[in-house]
């Protein structure tokens, strides 16, 4: 769906809540923003940069739901970055549990404001109450790169890398997630809210289809990201707590990049991120790019079942991304 006037005018007013949010108000922490939205006005219009010149805008509508399976997710969208259209609509502003789809965000945050060669030792708080939980397997003492564990945070979904990444980055979970609800409203996405780093259920913890694909928008500009989800197998070697050299192997839970799925033809899957848990479902957000060689975001919330979310993926890849 194109953007009209009309939704051009939500956008700006959505500009206009979103900067209100950073201004003051509500008794909390200000934040400065530089180089605002520039808008002047001539004869009586506003011109300038507007916060959704680039993005795929939409009212809040389903369409295309009766091509497809739609019944095996209880929220999917597509989204065509070139055309800046939303090709497939459902559900895209319900709330809905993220799981380990948070962990784009976590690795937004880490690469675009760290060096990724730091090392960083684990914590045995990190790594605490891991049994039940995915993990990539590093142990208090352990000593790893920043890239290493965003490998490990996104190929095997490790929630321990998670928690290490967020407590280098703000000293501790709580105020990691804090730093992610900023970024997340600074990219528009203002109907979520995060309160760790790794996705684990909690019903403060929570996203949209549309936020998702706001959020995972702006994370493939960084080519680390890409070469990250883009990646089907990594090994690792760090360091343990005895100054010992660890190897680990981390393959993609991504069954595109692991080779257990097939997109439909004429779709080149780039990569994503997998998340489940029992309340959020099976989730996948994706990167691909259609025969034309346009960039597509799909993303599919809370199906019934790993399989079922793959088909239905593919159903609307091959029906609303060429």
């Amino acid at each position: 769906m194109k953007c009209t006037s009309r939704r051009r005018k939500s956008a700006l007013l959505c500009l206009f809540c979103i900067a209100a949010l950073f201004i003051g108000g509500c008794g909390k922490e200000t934040e400065v923003i530089e180089n605002p939205y520039s808008l002047q006005e001539n004869s009586g219009a506003l011109t300038g940069q507007l916060f959704a010149k680039n993005l795929c805008v939409t009212e809040q509508m389903n369409f295309g739901t009766d091509q497809v399976n739609s019944e095996y997710a209880q929220a999917a969208g597509v989204f065509n970055l070139d055309r800046q259209e939303v090709m497939y609509s459902q559900n895209l502003f319900n709330k809905m549990y993220p799981a380990s789809t948070t962990k784009i965000l976590t690795a937004y945050i880490i690469i675009k404001h760290c060096n990724l060669d730091d090392k960083v030792t684990v914590s045995a708080e990190a790594v605490a109450n891991m049994a039940d939980s995915s993990k990539c397997g590093i142990q208090a003492g352990d000593v790893l790169t920043v890239r290493d564990l965003l490998y490990g945070l996104m190929l095997v979904s490790g929630n321990d890398a998670a928690n290490v990444l967020a407590e280098y980055y703000s000293g501790s979970t709580d105020e990691f997630a804090k730093q992610m609800n900023k970024e997340a409203l600074k990219l528009g996405a203002t109907g979520s809210h995060f309160v760790n780093a790794n996705g684990l259920p909690d019903e403060e913890h929570y996203t949209t289809v549309y936020d998702m694909y706001l959020i995972f928008q702006e994370a493939i500009q960084q080519k680390e990201f890409v070469d990250i989800i883009h990646t089907d197998s990594y090994e690792a070697s760090y360091q343990d707590a005895n100054g010992n050299t660890v190897t680990k192997t981390w393959n993609n839970t991504n069954q595109y990049l692991s080779g257990g799925v097939e997109a439909p033809k004429g779709i080149q899957v780039v990569g994503g991120k997998t998340g489940t848990t029992n309340a959020a479902g099976y989730c996948l957000v994706l990167y691909s790019t259609n025969k034309k060689g346009e960039d597509i975001i799909s993303i599919v919330f809370k199906s019934d079942g790993r399989s079922n979310m793959y088909s239905l993926m593919n159903q609307i890849l091959k029906t609303f991304a060429k």
